[in-house]
């Protein structure tokens, strides 16, 4: 069986063209360090997005000592598995443009879907807290704050959803983020383009205060058309939700493919959570009371801490199996890699639409804990 470590790694070589080094130069070198550049990308599906902000990352470093990145796409996140709006501060260069790396995010929301469309005003809020947290933490301070703090540049990466309610929400982003810079990244299929010029201002707006660069696709044949790189969008988001469970176990480990990482779960002693310590609550969805410990078990949950936030924006810490539940012991079972230092902090458990993917639940000689646990009713 194929690892799937090298399946999350095989992609296609990397081509940056001229134009996108260029553009990538003149964001970094020609722009002041105080305030630090603000870059947003957009553009429609596959054309490119998340290799450019890669590549402007890595010039940012030859500039800056750190870097941050605001990622908005919950369906194909850089740094973090689906499901998440996350702020991540970059230290270090990406070797491999081709393939995003996991990371652990300063601050993330579990948003618990693929696609803003269940929920853009959760969706927008969400995204404008991360701003304003990077606002207030790297780009804005007063005098007494300057010798403790350092100003840093901030990527944000959007989705490829460019038309209709995506399209909205990407012009309440710009409105609210107002970046220094807009990359927008364009194909030959002139009707897939977001439109052309400063397309998010009314006409009464001031222009100017940002400046736009529209670039095109990295790879054209020979009659000009965008070449769009094809992924398996749901294989992509399965592997990712591998590689981050993998991390609940050390790197020398010998779990490379898919049976050995399922096996390693199912054996794997979970945490145990007391029912009484914790609030749960069901995004995007209404579940009867006497059926939620029903909905909850064998599903991937957001571990998120609300006591110093209000439930409905709670920063999340990770991701956890719920593996069972005890409702005679009052427990849940949970596997995760997060920290048990940081687990402890957690009250608030946020079930969404990120499921546990099924080549973990139907692999040949394992059985699966998650298929045949005892989850007694709660009344």
């Amino acid at each position: 069986m194929s690892s799937f470590l090298e399946l999350e790694n095989s992609s296609p070589n990397i081509f940056i063209p001229e134009e996108w080094s260029e553009a990538a130069e003149s964001i970094v070198f020609d722009s002041p360090t105080s305030p630090p550049p603000v870059v947003l990308i957009c553009g429609a599906k596959n054309c490119g997005k998340s290799t450019f902000s890669r590549h402007l990352l890595n010039v940012f470093l030859q500039r800056y000592k750190k870097v941050v990145y605001l990622d908005s796409d919950v369906g194909q996140p850089e740094f973090t598995p689906p499901g998440f709006l996350s702020l991540t501060v970059v230290d270090r260069l990406t070797p491999d443009l081709s393939t995003p790396c996991l990371k652990t995010p300063e601050r993330c929301f579990f948003f618990g879907d693929i696609s803003s469309k269940r929920d853009p005003t959760a969706y927008l809020s969400y995204a404008n807290a991360l701003y304003d947290y990077y606002h207030k933490e790297y780009n804005s301070f007063n005098k007494t704050e300057e010798l403790a703090k350092i100003e840093l540049p901030l990527i944000v990466n959007t989705p490829g959803w460019v038309k209709g309610i995506g399209y909205e929400i990407l012009v309440d982003m710009l409105k609210y983020i107002a970046p220094s810079h807009v990359v927008k990244i364009n194909i030959s299929a002139e009707s897939k383009n977001l439109p052309a010029g400063e397309f998010w201002l009314e006409e009464e707006e001031n222009y100017g205060t940002t400046s736009l660069i529209e670039i095109r696709s990295a790879r054209q044949d020979e009659f000009n058309r965008s070449i769009l790189v094809q992924k398996d969008a749901s294989l992509m988001r399965d592997l990712r939700i591998m590689a981050y469970f993998r991390q609940c176990f050390s790197r020398d480990s010998n779990i490379t493919t898919i049976k050995e990482l399922a096996n390693a779960l199912a054996s794997h002693p979970p945490y145990q959570v007391p029912i009484s310590s914790i609030k749960i609550r069901h995004l995007h969805s209404q579940v009867p009371s006497d059926q939620i410990f029903y909905s909850l078990n064998a599903t991937i949950v957001g571990l998120a801490t609300c006591s110093n936030n209000s439930e409905n924006s709670s920063w999340c810490v990770g991701l956890g199996i719920v593996r069972g539940i005890d409702t005679f012991k009052g427990l849940l079972y949970v596997i995760t890699p997060v920290p048990h230092g940081t687990l402890e902090k957690v009250d608030l458990l946020l079930q969404g639409f990120i499921q546990i993917p099924s080549c973990l639940l139907q692999v040949k000689g394992c059985i699966s804990p998650y298929m045949c646990a005892n989850i007694l009713p709660t009344s």
